[in-house]
């Protein structure tokens, strides 16, 4: 059994910043990549970003302009979203991710990551 749990969200003025982590724990037998999508009222899941199991390898929604930044500890076992200059319409749930078949560069495209957590609530106010 796999837990993922997400930690950090909350509620934050415009053009702030928020850090986001993933804790991974449980039984997963190989390497495995980790990402991040969120989910607005009414609107479908959107990747939002997703790192290898390494961290050397790092892929981004194109619609972020370089607002959001991800990564993960030595330890393999934590992932942050570094979100910064935040607006009022990336308030969403936000989920992470994990994947020990799928790499980091499919997560976009791949309906079926398999672990998820539970969601963390990010209101951005203006």
């Amino acid at each position: 059994q796999v837990r993922l749990v997400e930690s950090g969200g909350g509620l934050v003025q415009a053009g702030g910043s928020l850090r986001l982590s993933c804790v991974a724990s449980g039984h997963i037998q190989r390497n495995y990549a980790m990402g991040w999508f969120r989910q607005a009222p009414g609107k479908d899941r959107e990747f939002i970003a997703s790192i290898s199991w390494s961290g050397l390898l790092t892929y981004y929604s194109d619609s972020l302009n370089g607002r959001f930044t991800i990564s993960r500890t030595n330890t393999k076992d934590t992932a942050y979203l570094q979100m910064s200059s935040l607006k009022v319409e990336d308030t969403a749930v936000y989920y992470c991710a994990a994947d020990d078949v799928l790499g980091a560069a499919v997560f976009e495209t791949s309906p079926d990551v398999r672990y998820w957590g539970q969601g963390i609530q990010v209101t951005v106010s203006s």
